[in-house]
Parts: structure tokens; C-alpha cells; sequence
């Protein structure tokens, strides 16, 4: 079977791949939903597909080339979500209540991008587990 000679890193970057397709399938929708009152709403929105593009890439063929883009666009993505982190709660204490429970489970979700910078850090993991 193909997958019997795949190291786990090569697969961790696979999985890293396709988790970037789709979380940027669901920033795209939210941030959609939100009009892009902020330009840096962009970034995740521009920055998933190239991630998911290139992880791909590096899962398939793995020239060393790619694998230090990968690198660095994992830091990058680490990055983003913790800036995106901060505006999210932000965002949460700006609303009508401030940092009330319900501006929590109503306004922007704070884990979400939390969650992107994990996937950069398997990724990140997998680059270092080589």
C-alpha cells in the first residue's frame, strides 16, 4: 500500500494540509458573515489556501525547498492566530456587557483562532520531528 512508507511527519503535514483547507473554509464564512470590517480579517482568509497548497505539496513530493517555506509559513500562521487571538477578545470586551458570558458565546469565538495557531504548531512540530 502507498501509505506503508510514510513517515509521521510526512503524514502530520498532510493532516496539517486539509486542516487548513477547511478551517479556512470557516474563517471564510465567518469573517464573510462580518463583511471584512477589518482589513486584517483578510489574512487567515488569504493565508489558509496557500498553507494548505504548500503542505500538500511537501506531503506529495517533499523537495527541501518546501519544506523551509513550510517552516516558515507555520510561524507565520502561529502569528496570525495569536494576533487573531487578541482581536477576538477584543472584540468580545467592545461589545454592549463588556466581557460578560454571553458576549463570550455571542461574539467573536475566541478559540477559533487559537485553534489555527495549534495547526501551525503540528505543523511546526512535524518540521522539527524530521
Amino acid at each position: 500500500m502507498v501509505w506503508d512508507h510514510w513517515q509521521l511527519a510526512r503524514c502530520i503535514v498532510l493532516f496539517v494540509a486539509i486542516a487548513y483547507l477547511l478551517i479556512g473554509i470557516q474563517v471564510t464564512m465567518s469573517h464573510y458573515r462580518q463583511n471584512f470590517y477589518r482589513k486584517v480579517m483578510w489574512a487567515p482568509v488569504l493565508s489558509s489556501p496557500i498553507y494548505f497548497v504548500v503542505g500538500l505539496c511537501l506531503a506529495l513530493s517533499g523537495p527541501m525547498w518546501l519544506l523551509h517555506t513550510f517552516h516558515i509559513l507555520m510561524w507565520i500562521a502561529v502569528f496570525s492566530g495569536l494576533t487573531g487571538f487578541y482581536y477576538h477578545v477584543r472584540g468580545v470586551g467592545l461589545r454592549i456587557g463588556g466581557y460578560a458570558l454571553r458576549n463570550f458565546l455571542v461574539g467573536p469565538p475566541i478559540i477559533m483562532p487559537l485553534l489555527y495557531s495549534a495547526i501551525g504548531a503540528l505543523g511546526l512540530l512535524a518540521v522539527y520531528w524530521r
